[in-house]
């Protein structure tokens, strides 16, 4: 009996062949040149090269987008370095890093040169602060799952998504079809938790989890023993919470199976307060809302 194994998988794997994505990187071309190419004029078809530079320190980021930026420019691109990669420029001589080297008409290098420094930029800065939270986590002893919010830029999900997964996040929900997650407003619309948790497992299917946010240990409660999957424990202060997540999993110890999850205001600087063993899910919109970039530069090679 033969096998098989993927030694090394890699991240642009995960996107499809074709689809959406694609479609959005045609658009934010045609939308950096709606009419004229003024700068194209200037400086015709030569062929020539330019070299991808990091100049911050960051996980590497975007590889795949900027791949199909470079594609549909008519571009050949040649990469020394793989995505997931943490690289610190501040450790060489000259204060970056060569990333990448792409050849072709000058014209279509200019083309491409902004929009996938931006993608390239704007992935690996989240990525970056991904990476971060997650390792801070595991410094403090945590080994439980760091994940991602829905609180994405809008039309930038996909990317933003794939961002938090390379920088060893989890991507938690990716929209409102991939699990059922009933909030305060759900269930003050239905009556209550449990008509809420019922009427969702009437529809969710077997392949599906239903996770309610509650406010006090007493929700909860309501919400375990109405067959709810994952219970959120949302804003508790960090005192608060942890008291709150040893009560609920002694209290129902070898009665019901499920998961606790928290949320609200952590951040990269408060993880301490709030990691707790008996939580099993942390999740947070910080490592995508309001993060840096990793500063990349794509430059002429001249001489």
């Amino acid at each position: 009996m033969s096998s098989f194994s993927n030694p090394n998988p890699k991240f642009e794997h995960l996107l499809p062949r074709s689809g959406k994505w694609r479609t959005d990187i045609t658009n934010w071309l045609t939308e950096d040149v709606p009419s004229f190419d003024y700068g194209g004029y200037v400086v015709g078809e030569t062929l020539q090269s330019a070299t991808l530079w990091c100049k911050a320190p960051g996980v590497l980021c975007g590889v795949s987008f900027a791949k199909e930026v470079y594609l549909q420019c008519g571009l050949e691109v040649e990469w020394f370095i793989e995505e997931g990669t943490f690289i610190d420029p501040r450790k060489v001589e000259g204060g970056k890093v060569k990333v990448a080297i792409v050849k072709g008409p000058v014209r279509d290098i200019l083309v491409a040169e902004r929009l996938s420094l931006n993608i390239i930029s704007r992935c690996s800065g989240i990525a970056t602060q991904s990476y971060r939270t997650v390792q801070r986590a595991r410094e403090v002893g945590y080994t439980g799952i760091i994940a991602g919010t829905r609180k994405t830029t809008p039309g930038l999900r996909l990317l933003e998504k794939y961002s938090m997964i390379v920088g060893g996040c989890d991507p938690h929900r990716y929209d409102l079809s991939s699990m059922v997650m009933l909030k305060d407003n759900h269930v003050w619309s239905t009556g209550s938790i449990t008509k809420a948790v019922e009427s969702a497992q009437k529809v969710v299917g077997f392949s599906g989890k239903v996770e309610v946010e509650v406010q006090t240990e007493e929700e909860a409660d309501e919400a375990i023993a109405a067959g709810a999957d994952i219970i959120m424990l949302d804003n508790f202060t960090g005192d608060g919470l942890k008291i709150a997540a040893v009560s609920i999993k002694e209290r129902w110890a070898g009665k019901a199976r499920f998961l606790l999850e928290c949320s609200g205001g952590l951040t990269l600087d408060n993880l301490d307060e709030y990691l707790c063993r008996d939580i099993d899910i942390y999740s947070t919109s910080s490592v995508h809302q309001g993060t840096g970039i990793i500063d990349f530069s794509l430059k002429i090679n001249r001489g």
